[in-house]
């Protein structure tokens, strides 16, 4: 699984796929995210020096359930299962 910062599987997203994202650990430094601004989750691991929300030791925290909650349900349970 190739895994976004807050555990969207980029494989299986459109963004990716269909619109050739290079995926948030590369557009995401330099501000592009195909948000189309700032990724507040990206930002919050980068601050931490964490590959994924999954290995924050608030993890879920409130941001990543909002996301989460709006699209991409399954986000959560991929960072809880992968590699740690």
């Amino acid at each position: 699984m190739n895994l976004s910062v807050c555990g969207i599987d980029c494989n299986a997203c459109d963004f990716f796929i269909r619109q050739k994202c290079k995926g948030c650990r590369i557009v995401a430094p330099e501000g592009n995210c195909v948000w189309n601004g700032r990724c507040d989750l990206y930002d919050c691991c980068a601050s931490k020096k964490l590959p994924h929300c999954g290995k924050c030791e608030t993890f879920p925290c409130d941001m990543l359930k909002e996301w989460a909650s709006s699209e991409n349900t399954e986000r959560i349970n991929n960072l809880m299962n992968c590699e740690k």
